[in-house]
């Protein structure tokens, strides 16, 4: 049994609209599903990638039309990383960043790599982490339709970043239950606080990687529009999976159990400071129901809701998703 390394992060968003037009207009990224969130089925799930949305380069939003503002803090996946293939691609999306005019810092080195952190337009806390030294779990293929150049274009999720309370808990729940290793650390940005904990999975590298980084100066987060709801790890395949819902039961987590998404099965479980954490398979995948060229531009439902799609349909707001 092996994490294999991160496979989606999923994220709220308040207006499913305006999402869809900054992650794939501004920052190039491909819906790939436009589906509806399967416990609330009134609301969409979009899900971004690369080419295909393979396991690794996924994130997803729920959108919860009424989400108030996020109230940051601690017991939260505080940030979220893309990865871009070099150093020079920072400077691109510095140059972009601003052209568009979305908020973002300088590029500063983050656990051995060039980085730049910014802010979507619902203030998701977000971070563009360079591979040129990067090694380990490999990255996706930017959409060849991207509006943004390939030699620039995000190939997936980089490390993600956990604050908490009390990083002694959260620590082995990833090393002694999920596998991870202890990579190393690097100082905390915020003066006075212990150093930011680095751990990877499988092959390693930023694909891998989880950031912990423990803040005794924060309350609770409170989440809200652009507030993160889960991070989900990859798995190879359903067999796997099972044993791992018998290996967190042995732990004494509550779990969800075994959970058919069709695009993949899951496991969902809180960690002991409270993050929800998601173990997925890497198949059967996007293309499952929709061919490839087409992905994301009608609205797909799973077997089980299809009888309900005109229910489903009439209480969607339309998104454009033409090909432009």
């Amino acid at each position: 049994m092996l994490i294999k390394g991160l496979h989606h992060v999923s994220a709220l968003t308040a207006h499913a609209d305006q999402n869809y037009r900054f992650y794939t207009d501004v920052m190039g990224l491909r819906l790939i599903k436009k589906t509806v969130n399967q416990d609330d089925v009134s609301v969409y799930h979009l899900f971004y990638g690369d080419e295909k949305g393979n396991p690794g380069t996924e994130l997803t939003f729920f959108e919860i039309p009424m989400a108030g503002r996020t109230r940051e803090g601690v017991n939260s996946i505080s940030a979220t990383s893309l990865r871009v293939p070099n150093d020079d691609a920072l400077q691109y999306w510095v140059e972009r960043f601003d052209e568009y005019e979305v908020p973002h810092g300088e590029i500063v080195e983050r656990g051995g790599c060039a980085t730049l952190a910014f802010t979507d337009f619902e203030g998701m806390r977000l971070i563009l982490v360079s591979d040129e030294h990067n090694s380990g779990v490999a990255g996706g293929k930017p959409w060849d339709q991207s509006p943004v150049p390939a030699e620039y274009g995000i190939i997936g999720l980089g490390p993600i970043h956990l604050t908490v309370q009390d990083a002694s808990l959260t620590a082995p729940v990833l090393t002694e239950l999920l596998g991870f290793r202890a990579k190393g650390s690097y100082p905390a940005f915020t003066p006075g606080q212990p150093d930011v904990l680095v751990f990877e999975s499988g092959e390693g590298g930023s694909g891998s990687e989880v950031h912990l980084e423990e803040r005794n100066d924060l309350e609770q987060e409170r989440p809200g529009r652009g507030s993160v709801h889960h991070v989900a790890f990859r798995v190879d395949n359903e067999a796997e999976l099972r044993q791992w819902v018998d290996r967190v039961r042995q732990f004494q987590f509550p779990s969800s159990g075994f959970v058919d998404r069709f695009y993949f099965r899951s496991l969902y479980f809180r960690e002991a400071n409270g993050i929800l954490f998601e173990l997925a398979t890497d198949g059967p995948g996007f293309d499952t129901d929709e061919d490839f060229a087409t992905l994301g531009e009608s609205l797909a439902l799973p077997p089980f809701l299809e009888g309900r799609r005109a229910e489903i349909e009439a209480n969607l707001k339309p998104l454009d998703t033409v090909v432009r």
